[in-house]
């Protein structure tokens, strides 16, 4: 069944009886040194952290408002009255007994304002800058003015320590690629130069060997080369070099050694063997006489018979033939070019 008691009136928290004591004006409250109610208690301000850093705090709202366009300044502002009312004073609560306040005190010491440690128009200036009224608007505008050049002045040093390692590296590599080229050059002319003078002493030694022999014709044409194969031969090549020329033409010694066979030799007709000193033996075949005997010694140049048609030939020619110490047949031609001797 509903009731018929009228509603309870609402009650204002502003109300004289939810204060106590009489009704009091809604007027402006400015708080002075007498109307403030004391703190009961001693207290101490906490070690320096959260509201006590103020001074850090002032600092970053410094920047920010930098950053904003301008300087904030404190002592621009007009001052703003608080109005409260006076039921409200008088039933305050307890600073102690506030939640994250009661922290900050304590009963060893009376109670500490903190303060900023600085106003505001002079936060972060050196002591030297606000000596000299220096806004510090403008103070933090010329550090970072000064920290930006400093910051453009150490990347200009590093581009250009940048680029002057690269033109060093760039003309190290331009060093070591001449003296690349250079050495490469001195080597090649020395190589030229060694060649060159391998060349000349293999022509002295070569002019000192002609000096030292000699062909064994004066007027000839070669008609048989050594190796020639044909039935002429019994062996079925040819073993000598043939030197074709005219009848009775002189024959000379190649060389200085001993005579150590003349005579007739069957198929060779007559043949004269001169051994040099190296144990080589020249033989000369088909002569028409022989102008030396066994035992006898011979100089280069020297005559040892005369070129003829005796043995088996087809025609007047000297048969030359050079056989090493053990009678192998050598290329007489090869021979006498190693002695420095053109055929």
């Amino acid at each position: 069944m509903a009731s018929n008691k009228p509603a309870p009136e609402a009650v204002s928290p502003f109300s004289a009886d939810t204060y106590g004591g009489a009704e009091r004006s809604m007027g402006e409250w400015n708080p002075t040194e007498e109307s403030i109610r004391p703190v009961r208690g001693r207290h101490r301000v906490a070690k320096q952290r959260g509201l006590a850093r103020s001074s850090t705090v002032l600092g970053v709202g410094v920047i920010a408002a930098v950053g904003a366009g301008g300087m904030a300044t404190a002592q621009d502002k007009a001052p703003v009255s608080i109005s409260l009312p006076d039921s409200i004073a008088d039933n305050l609560p307890d600073a102690k007994s506030l939640p994250g306040v009661g922290s900050f005190m304590s009963e060893d010491a009376e109670a500490v304002p903190v303060a900023a440690a600085a106003p505001l128009t002079t936060a972060g200036l050196t002591s030297a800058e606000a000596e000299q009224g220096t806004d510090a608007g403008e103070a933090l505008r010329a550090r970072i003015l000064q920290q930006a050049e400093q910051q453009q002045a150490s990347a200009d040093a590093e581009a250009k320590a940048v680029a002057e390692k690269a033109a060093a590296e760039k003309a190290a590599d331009e060093a070591k690629k001449q003296q690349d080229e250079a050495e490469a050059e001195a080597a090649a002319k020395k190589k030229a130069a060694e060649e060159a003078a391998k060349k000349k002493a293999e022509e002295e030694r070569l002019a000192k060997l002609a000096a030292s022999f000699s062909l064994p014709a004066s007027s000839y044409t070669v008609s048989s080369t050594y190796g020639q194969s044909g039935a002429m031969w019994s062996s079925g090549q040819h073993t000598g070099l043939d030197f074709a020329g005219a009848a009775g033409s002189p024959l000379k010694a190649v060389h200085s050694g001993t005579i150590t066979s003349a005579g007739w030799s069957g198929s060779y007709g007559y043949r004269t063997v001169l051994q040099l000193d190296d144990g080589t033996e020249i033989w000369y075949a088909h002569q028409s006489s022989i102008d030396v005997s066994v035992g006898q010694k011979v100089t280069t140049g020297e005559t040892i018979g005369r070129m003829g048609a005796t043995g088996n030939v087809t025609g007047v020619h000297l048969h030359l033939e050079v056989r090493t110490a053990g009678g192998s047949a050598m290329d007489p031609m090869a021979w006498l070019n190693g002695k420095g001797l053109s055929v």
